[in-house]
């Protein structure tokens, strides 16, 4: 898929907000549109989480993949630090360069040399300090890695 830059002008995302930029066509429904209303809010919760630490960040959406990527760039392995993608009974949260983030709570899963996720049932997972704490440090370690 190609991706394109994004222009200057911010699009407007669901919450009325004009935080991030948008670098794909598809929108941000197309992740969660089959999915279970708890799961769609698990989405839209995380999205506006996303959004609100990083008000620059860049979304790209693949909606073949059901996945939304997130980062300070275009760019999915270098300049993006979190993806969304929904399965049938869970969204992962994921982390692109997750086996470098300090995960005191032990929610992290997987064992590759880089990529780590957490399954989220539900909203209370999702809104947990957490996994707060492991997007605040992911945004600061692309930040810190591209400076």
């Amino acid at each position: 898929m190609r991706v394109r830059r994004p222009s200057r002008a911010r699009p407007v995302d669901p919450q009325g907000q004009t935080a991030m930029k948008a670098s794909a066509k598809e929108p941000f429904s197309a992740v969660g549109g089959a999915a279970s209303p708890e799961l769609r809010r698990v989405c839209d919760f995380l999205r506006g989480l996303i959004t609100s630490l990083d008000m620059a960040c860049v979304e790209v959406v693949w909606a073949r993949q059901r996945i939304a990527s997130f980062g300070v760039g275009p760019r999915k392995m270098s300049e993006h630090y979190a993806y969304l993608s929904v399965h049938a009974s869970h969204v992962n949260l994921g982390f692109y360069h997750g086996a470098a983030l300090k995960d005191p709570g032990g929610i992290l899963e997987g064992t590759g040399k880089r990529l780590r996720h957490v399954k989220l049932r539900g909203l209370a997972g999702a809104r947990s300090p957490a996994v707060h704490r492991l997007l605040r440090e992911a945004i600061a370690e692309r930040r810190r890695a591209l400076a």
